[in-house]
Protein backbone atom coordinates (compact mmCIF):
# COMPACT_ATOMS: atom_id res chain seq x y z
CA UNK A 1 0.00 0.00 0.00
CA UNK A 2 11.46 2.91 0.20
CA UNK A 3 10.54 6.25 1.16
CA UNK A 4 8.22 7.95 1.20
CA UNK A 5 5.74 5.50 2.70
CA UNK A 6 2.25 6.53 3.66
CA UNK A 7 3.04 9.02 6.42
CA UNK A 8 2.20 8.23 10.03
CA UNK A 9 -0.51 10.20 11.73
CA UNK A 10 0.28 12.26 14.76
CA UNK A 11 -2.64 10.85 16.74
CA UNK A 12 -1.87 7.21 16.07
CA UNK A 13 -1.57 4.80 18.94
CA UNK A 14 1.88 3.24 19.28
CA UNK A 15 2.38 0.99 16.23
CA UNK A 16 2.57 -2.73 16.74
CA UNK A 17 5.83 -2.78 14.81
CA UNK A 18 8.14 0.14 15.48
CA UNK A 19 10.96 1.17 13.21
CA UNK A 20 14.35 0.97 14.80
CA UNK A 21 15.86 4.43 14.99
CA UNK A 22 18.89 3.95 17.17
CA UNK A 23 20.23 1.96 20.07
CA UNK A 24 21.87 -1.44 20.16
CA UNK A 25 20.95 -4.02 17.55
CA UNK A 26 18.81 -6.94 18.60
CA UNK A 27 20.56 -10.18 19.50
CA UNK A 28 20.43 -12.51 17.72
CA UNK A 29 20.21 -10.58 14.46
CA UNK A 30 16.75 -10.62 12.89
CA UNK A 31 16.16 -12.31 9.57
CA UNK A 32 15.60 -10.13 6.52
CA UNK A 33 11.89 -10.94 6.62
CA UNK A 34 11.64 -10.00 10.29
CA UNK A 35 13.62 -6.81 9.72
CA UNK A 36 11.35 -5.82 6.86
CA UNK A 37 8.29 -6.31 9.02
CA UNK A 38 9.77 -4.45 11.98
CA UNK A 39 10.55 -1.27 10.08
CA UNK A 40 7.12 -0.83 8.55
CA UNK A 41 5.22 2.17 9.69
CA UNK A 42 1.51 2.57 9.98
CA UNK A 43 0.00 4.44 7.06
CA UNK A 44 -2.63 7.21 6.91
CA UNK A 45 -5.46 4.74 6.40
CA UNK A 46 -4.45 2.97 9.63
CA UNK A 47 -5.51 5.84 11.89
CA UNK A 48 -7.17 3.66 14.51
CA UNK A 49 -6.40 3.20 18.18
CA UNK A 50 -7.03 -0.54 17.99
CA UNK A 51 -6.74 -2.90 15.04
CA UNK A 52 -10.24 -3.97 13.90
CA UNK A 53 -10.84 -7.69 14.32
CA UNK A 54 -13.52 -9.73 12.62
CA UNK A 55 -13.57 -11.92 15.71
CA UNK A 56 -14.93 -8.95 17.67
CA UNK A 57 -17.11 -7.33 15.00
CA UNK A 58 -20.65 -8.42 14.32
CA UNK A 59 -20.46 -8.81 10.55
CA UNK A 60 -22.71 -11.48 9.05
CA UNK A 61 -20.77 -13.58 6.55
CA UNK A 62 -20.27 -17.07 5.20
CA UNK A 63 -16.92 -18.86 5.13
CA UNK A 64 -15.47 -19.81 1.75
CA UNK A 65 -12.30 -21.93 2.00
CA UNK A 66 -9.32 -20.71 0.00
CA UNK A 67 -8.41 -22.80 -3.04
CA UNK A 68 -4.78 -22.05 -2.18
CA UNK A 69 -2.58 -19.45 -0.52
CA UNK A 70 0.87 -18.81 -1.95
CA UNK A 71 3.92 -19.40 0.23
CA UNK A 72 4.35 -16.58 2.73
CA UNK A 73 7.17 -14.13 1.93
CA UNK A 74 7.01 -11.41 4.61
CA UNK A 75 10.05 -9.59 3.27
CA UNK A 76 8.21 -8.72 0.05
CA UNK A 77 5.36 -6.71 1.65
CA UNK A 78 2.85 -7.80 -1.00
CA UNK A 79 0.16 -5.23 -1.79
CA UNK A 80 -1.94 -5.92 -4.89
CA UNK A 81 -2.50 -8.73 -7.43
CA UNK A 82 -3.55 -8.98 -11.06
CA UNK A 83 -3.63 -11.91 -13.50
CA UNK A 84 -3.07 -12.76 -17.16
CA UNK A 85 -3.48 -15.79 -19.41
CA UNK A 86 -0.26 -16.73 -21.19
CA UNK A 87 -0.16 -18.05 -24.74
CA UNK A 88 0.06 -21.64 -23.52
CA UNK A 89 -3.06 -21.17 -21.39
CA UNK A 90 -1.18 -20.79 -18.10
CA UNK A 91 -2.76 -18.33 -15.72
CA UNK A 92 -0.16 -15.92 -14.33
CA UNK A 93 -0.80 -14.21 -11.01
CA UNK A 94 1.29 -11.04 -10.70
CA UNK A 95 1.63 -9.20 -7.38
CA UNK A 96 3.38 -5.99 -6.34
CA UNK A 97 6.03 -6.28 -3.61
CA UNK A 98 6.55 -2.93 -1.95
CA UNK A 99 9.61 -3.62 0.18
CA UNK A 100 11.63 -5.43 -2.49
CA UNK A 101 10.52 -3.04 -5.24
CA UNK A 102 9.53 -5.71 -7.71
CA UNK A 103 6.76 -7.91 -9.05
CA UNK A 104 6.28 -11.51 -7.95
CA UNK A 105 4.82 -13.87 -10.55
CA UNK A 106 2.96 -17.03 -9.51
CA UNK A 107 1.14 -19.80 -11.31
CA UNK A 108 -2.42 -18.57 -10.92
CA UNK A 109 -3.84 -22.10 -10.77
CA UNK A 110 -1.49 -23.54 -8.14
CA UNK A 111 0.14 -20.61 -6.36
CA UNK A 112 3.66 -21.78 -7.18
CA UNK A 113 6.10 -18.89 -7.54
CA UNK A 114 7.46 -18.67 -11.09
CA UNK A 115 9.75 -15.64 -11.09
CA UNK A 116 10.31 -12.08 -9.95
CA UNK A 117 10.53 -8.97 -12.13
CA UNK A 118 12.41 -5.69 -11.69
CA UNK A 119 14.12 -4.26 -8.63
CA UNK A 120 14.85 -0.95 -6.91
CA UNK A 121 15.71 2.13 -8.92
CA UNK A 122 14.27 4.96 -10.97
CA UNK A 123 15.33 3.94 -14.48
CA UNK A 124 12.92 2.41 -16.98
CA UNK A 125 12.36 -1.18 -15.89
CA UNK A 126 13.17 -0.44 -12.24
CA UNK A 127 10.67 0.41 -9.51
CA UNK A 128 10.35 2.04 -6.12
CA UNK A 129 7.59 0.77 -3.83
CA UNK A 130 5.12 -0.60 -6.40
CA UNK A 131 1.54 -0.51 -5.12
CA UNK A 132 -1.49 -0.70 -7.42
CA UNK A 133 -1.43 -2.97 -10.48
CA UNK A 134 -3.69 -3.66 -13.44
CA UNK A 135 -3.48 -6.00 -16.43
CA UNK A 136 -5.26 -5.27 -19.69
CA UNK A 137 -4.63 -7.09 -22.96
CA UNK A 138 -0.86 -7.74 -22.96
CA UNK A 139 0.02 -4.76 -20.75
CA UNK A 140 0.83 -4.57 -17.05
CA UNK A 141 0.48 -1.13 -15.44
CA UNK A 142 2.09 -0.57 -12.03
CA UNK A 143 1.81 2.44 -9.73
CA UNK A 144 5.17 3.30 -8.14
CA UNK A 145 4.64 5.24 -4.97
CA UNK A 146 8.19 6.42 -4.38
CA UNK A 147 8.94 7.19 -8.02
CA UNK A 148 5.52 8.88 -8.16
CA UNK A 149 4.67 7.47 -11.54
CA UNK A 150 3.02 4.64 -13.45
CA UNK A 151 5.12 2.13 -15.39
CA UNK A 152 3.90 0.02 -18.29
CA UNK A 153 5.30 -3.42 -19.10
CA UNK A 154 4.46 -5.67 -22.05
CA UNK A 155 3.76 -9.37 -21.57
CA UNK A 156 4.91 -12.09 -21.74
CA UNK A 157 8.47 -10.77 -21.36
CA UNK A 158 7.71 -7.87 -18.98
CA UNK A 159 9.40 -5.55 -21.43
CA UNK A 160 9.31 -2.02 -19.95
CA UNK A 161 7.61 0.30 -22.40
CA UNK A 162 6.92 3.60 -20.70
CA UNK A 163 6.75 5.56 -17.46
CA UNK A 164 4.34 8.45 -17.03
CA UNK A 165 2.79 10.77 -14.46
CA UNK A 166 5.90 11.86 -12.58
CA UNK A 167 5.20 15.51 -13.43
CA UNK A 168 1.67 15.35 -12.01
CA UNK A 169 1.44 12.69 -9.29
CA UNK A 170 2.35 13.39 -5.68
CA UNK A 171 1.46 10.21 -3.74
CA UNK A 172 -0.09 7.72 -6.21
CA UNK A 173 -1.55 4.48 -4.89
CA UNK A 174 -4.16 2.71 -7.02
CA UNK A 175 -5.41 2.68 -10.60
CA UNK A 176 -8.13 1.45 -12.93
CA UNK A 177 -7.72 0.98 -16.69
CA UNK A 178 -10.35 0.69 -19.40
CA UNK A 179 -10.02 0.28 -23.16
CA UNK A 180 -10.97 3.00 -25.58
CA UNK A 181 -10.72 3.16 -29.35
CA UNK A 182 -7.05 2.56 -30.15
CA UNK A 183 -6.10 3.66 -26.62
CA UNK A 184 -6.64 3.21 -22.88
CA UNK A 185 -7.92 5.47 -20.16
CA UNK A 186 -6.00 5.19 -16.89
CA UNK A 187 -7.39 6.67 -13.67
CA UNK A 188 -4.85 6.96 -10.84
CA UNK A 189 -5.64 7.77 -7.21
CA UNK A 190 -3.32 10.40 -5.74
CA UNK A 191 -3.25 10.37 -1.94
CA UNK A 192 -1.32 13.61 -1.43
CA UNK A 193 -1.48 14.92 2.12
CA UNK A 194 -1.76 18.43 3.53
CA UNK A 195 1.20 20.71 2.71
CA UNK A 196 0.85 22.14 6.20
CA UNK A 197 0.61 18.76 7.97
CA UNK A 198 1.85 15.65 6.18
CA UNK A 199 0.05 13.49 8.72
CA UNK A 200 -3.40 14.70 7.70
CA UNK A 201 -5.50 14.88 4.53
CA UNK A 202 -5.66 18.29 2.86
CA UNK A 203 -8.58 20.66 3.46
CA UNK A 204 -11.65 19.79 1.41
CA UNK A 205 -11.01 22.62 -1.03
CA UNK A 206 -7.72 21.00 -2.03
CA UNK A 207 -9.15 17.57 -2.90
CA UNK A 208 -10.21 18.43 -6.44
CA UNK A 209 -7.21 16.58 -7.91
CA UNK A 210 -7.56 13.37 -5.88
CA UNK A 211 -7.72 11.40 -9.15
CA UNK A 212 -5.73 11.88 -12.33
CA UNK A 213 -6.95 10.73 -15.72
CA UNK A 214 -4.45 9.72 -18.40
CA UNK A 215 -4.76 8.85 -22.08
CA UNK A 216 -2.40 5.99 -22.99
CA UNK A 217 -1.82 5.04 -26.61
CA UNK A 218 0.68 3.76 -29.10
CA UNK A 219 2.89 6.34 -30.73
CA UNK A 220 5.49 6.26 -33.45
CA UNK A 221 8.26 4.07 -32.12
CA UNK A 222 6.53 3.19 -28.87
CA UNK A 223 3.91 4.49 -26.45
CA UNK A 224 2.88 7.82 -24.97
CA UNK A 225 0.60 8.97 -22.15
CA UNK A 226 -0.92 12.40 -21.58
CA UNK A 227 -2.71 13.87 -18.59
CA UNK A 228 -6.32 14.24 -19.71
CA UNK A 229 -7.80 15.75 -16.56
CA UNK A 230 -8.20 15.59 -12.82
CA UNK A 231 -11.22 15.22 -10.55
CA UNK A 232 -12.33 14.90 -6.96
CA UNK A 233 -15.33 16.18 -5.06
CA UNK A 234 -14.58 18.95 -2.58
CA UNK A 235 -17.80 18.75 -0.59
CA UNK A 236 -18.10 17.20 2.83
CA UNK A 237 -20.23 14.31 1.57
CA UNK A 238 -18.46 13.38 -1.64
CA UNK A 239 -14.77 14.06 -1.00
CA UNK A 240 -12.26 11.22 -0.77
CA UNK A 241 -9.97 12.07 2.12
CA UNK A 242 -7.85 8.90 2.08
CA UNK A 243 -7.66 7.56 -1.48
CA UNK A 244 -6.35 4.32 -2.91
CA UNK A 245 -8.80 1.89 -4.50
CA UNK A 246 -10.69 2.91 -7.63
CA UNK A 247 -12.61 0.68 -10.02
CA UNK A 248 -15.11 1.31 -12.76
CA UNK A 249 -17.99 -0.17 -14.72
CA UNK A 250 -18.13 1.50 -18.12
CA UNK A 251 -21.40 -0.22 -19.07
CA UNK A 252 -23.14 1.50 -16.16
CA UNK A 253 -21.21 4.80 -16.34
CA UNK A 254 -19.98 4.20 -12.79
CA UNK A 255 -16.84 4.59 -10.72
CA UNK A 256 -16.63 3.27 -7.18
CA UNK A 257 -14.03 4.98 -5.00
CA UNK A 258 -13.05 3.65 -1.60
CA UNK A 259 -13.03 6.23 1.18
CA UNK A 260 -10.50 4.76 3.59
CA UNK A 261 -10.68 7.49 6.23
CA UNK A 262 -12.25 5.80 9.25
CA UNK A 263 -12.59 9.18 10.97
CA UNK A 264 -15.37 10.22 8.58
CA UNK A 265 -16.68 6.69 8.00
CA UNK A 266 -15.11 4.26 5.58
CA UNK A 267 -17.33 3.28 2.63
CA UNK A 268 -17.57 3.34 -1.16
CA UNK A 269 -18.63 6.48 -2.98
CA UNK A 270 -20.33 6.39 -6.37
CA UNK A 271 -19.03 8.73 -9.07
CA UNK A 272 -19.81 8.89 -12.76
CA UNK A 273 -17.12 8.15 -15.30
CA UNK A 274 -16.88 11.90 -15.79
CA UNK A 275 -15.63 12.22 -12.22
CA UNK A 276 -18.79 13.70 -10.71
CA UNK A 277 -19.99 12.52 -7.30
CA UNK A 278 -23.51 11.13 -7.62
CA UNK A 279 -24.53 11.68 -4.03
CA UNK A 280 -24.71 8.01 -3.15
CA UNK A 281 -22.53 6.02 -0.77
CA UNK A 282 -22.42 2.23 -0.57
CA UNK A 283 -21.76 0.19 2.52
CA UNK A 284 -21.70 2.99 5.09
CA UNK A 285 -23.45 0.64 7.53
CA UNK A 286 -21.55 -2.46 6.39
CA UNK A 287 -17.83 -1.64 6.47
CA UNK A 288 -16.68 -2.06 10.05
CA UNK A 289 -12.90 -2.09 9.45
CA UNK A 290 -11.83 -0.30 6.26
CA UNK A 291 -12.93 -0.32 2.64
CA UNK A 292 -10.07 -1.49 0.45
CA UNK A 293 -9.63 -3.31 -2.88
CA UNK A 294 -12.54 -3.83 -5.30
CA UNK A 295 -13.31 -6.10 -8.24
CA UNK A 296 -16.21 -6.47 -10.67
CA UNK A 297 -17.78 -9.67 -12.00
CA UNK A 298 -19.25 -8.89 -15.42
CA UNK A 299 -21.87 -11.42 -16.53
CA UNK A 300 -23.62 -11.87 -19.85
CA UNK A 301 -26.73 -9.76 -20.24
CA UNK A 302 -25.31 -6.95 -18.12
CA UNK A 303 -25.68 -8.68 -14.78
CA UNK A 304 -22.83 -9.05 -12.32
CA UNK A 305 -21.43 -8.33 -8.90
CA UNK A 306 -19.13 -5.92 -7.13
CA UNK A 307 -16.77 -7.42 -4.54
CA UNK A 308 -15.29 -4.97 -2.01
CA UNK A 309 -12.84 -5.66 0.81
CA UNK A 310 -13.37 -4.89 4.50
CA UNK A 311 -9.81 -4.99 5.88
CA UNK A 312 -9.97 -6.72 9.24
CA UNK A 313 -6.58 -7.64 10.67
CA UNK A 314 -7.47 -11.22 11.63
CA UNK A 315 -9.65 -12.18 8.62
CA UNK A 316 -10.81 -9.97 5.78
CA UNK A 317 -14.48 -9.79 4.81
CA UNK A 318 -15.53 -9.39 1.18
CA UNK A 319 -18.86 -7.64 0.67
CA UNK A 320 -20.81 -8.43 -2.52
CA UNK A 321 -23.20 -6.01 -4.24
CA UNK A 322 -25.39 -6.27 -7.32
CA UNK A 323 -23.65 -4.79 -10.34
CA UNK A 324 -26.52 -2.64 -11.57
CA UNK A 325 -28.58 -1.76 -8.47
CA UNK A 326 -25.75 -1.95 -5.91
CA UNK A 327 -28.10 -3.91 -3.66
CA UNK A 328 -26.32 -5.92 -0.99
CA UNK A 329 -25.99 -9.65 -1.71
CA UNK A 330 -24.01 -10.76 1.35
CA UNK A 331 -20.41 -11.24 2.48
CA UNK A 332 -17.81 -13.97 2.70
CA UNK A 333 -14.45 -14.54 4.37
CA UNK A 334 -11.78 -17.17 3.95
CA UNK A 335 -10.45 -19.51 6.60
CA UNK A 336 -7.25 -17.49 6.91
CA UNK A 337 -6.99 -14.58 4.45
CA UNK A 338 -6.49 -11.39 6.46
CA UNK A 339 -5.51 -7.73 6.30
CA UNK A 340 -6.22 -7.57 2.56
CA UNK A 341 -5.15 -4.61 0.44
CA UNK A 342 -5.58 -5.38 -3.26
CA UNK A 343 -7.88 -7.92 -4.93
CA UNK A 344 -8.40 -9.09 -8.51
CA UNK A 345 -11.09 -11.13 -10.26
CA UNK A 346 -10.13 -13.29 -13.26
CA UNK A 347 -13.25 -14.61 -14.98
CA UNK A 348 -11.42 -16.67 -17.60
CA UNK A 349 -11.82 -20.45 -17.34
CA UNK A 350 -9.29 -23.23 -16.95
CA UNK A 351 -9.33 -26.76 -15.52
CA UNK A 352 -8.67 -25.56 -11.97
CA UNK A 353 -11.08 -22.60 -12.03
CA UNK A 354 -13.81 -23.31 -14.63
CA UNK A 355 -15.73 -20.16 -13.67
CA UNK A 356 -12.76 -18.00 -12.74
CA UNK A 357 -10.81 -17.11 -9.63
CA UNK A 358 -10.89 -14.30 -7.08
CA UNK A 359 -7.48 -13.31 -5.69
CA UNK A 360 -6.87 -11.42 -2.45
CA UNK A 361 -3.66 -10.40 -0.73
CA UNK A 362 -3.13 -12.15 2.61
CA UNK A 363 -1.56 -10.10 5.38
CA UNK A 364 1.09 -8.37 3.22
CA UNK A 365 2.94 -11.62 2.55
CA UNK A 366 0.98 -13.90 0.24
CA UNK A 367 -1.94 -14.09 -2.18
CA UNK A 368 -5.01 -16.24 -1.62
CA UNK A 369 -7.16 -17.69 -4.41
CA UNK A 370 -10.88 -18.44 -4.17
CA UNK A 371 -12.84 -20.53 -6.67
CA UNK A 372 -15.72 -18.41 -7.98
CA UNK A 373 -17.96 -21.47 -7.88
CA UNK A 374 -17.43 -21.69 -4.13
CA UNK A 375 -18.26 -18.00 -3.65
CA UNK A 376 -21.41 -18.24 -5.77
CA UNK A 377 -22.62 -21.36 -4.00
CA UNK A 378 -22.02 -19.94 -0.53
CA UNK A 379 -23.94 -16.73 -1.33
CA UNK A 380 -26.59 -18.39 -3.58
CA UNK A 381 -25.60 -16.19 -6.51
CA UNK A 382 -27.04 -17.03 -9.94
CA UNK A 383 -24.62 -18.36 -12.54
CA UNK A 384 -22.36 -15.68 -13.91
CA UNK A 385 -21.00 -16.44 -17.36
CA UNK A 386 -18.36 -13.86 -18.25
CA UNK A 387 -19.21 -11.23 -20.85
Amino acid sequence: MGKPVKPRLALLAVPLLIAACGGKPATPAASSAETSAQVREKEPDENVEKDPLLGEAKVAHVVVPEAFITAATPAENVDSPASWRAGDGTRWLIATAKDTHRLVVYDGSTGKQLRTVSGPGSELGQMQRPNGIAVIDDLVLVVERDNRRVQVFQLPDFKPLLVFGAEDLKQPYGLWVRPQKDAYEVIVSDNYMSPQNEDAPPPLAELGQRFKRYHLQRAEGGWKANLAGTFGDTGGKGAIRIAESVFGDAANDRLLLAEEDVAVGTRLREYGLDGTYRGRDIGADLFKAQAEGMALAQCVGGAGYWIATDQFKDRSVFHVFDRTTLAYKGAFAGNKTANTDGVWLDQSADARFPQGAFYAVDDDQAVAAFDWRDIAKALSLPECRAE
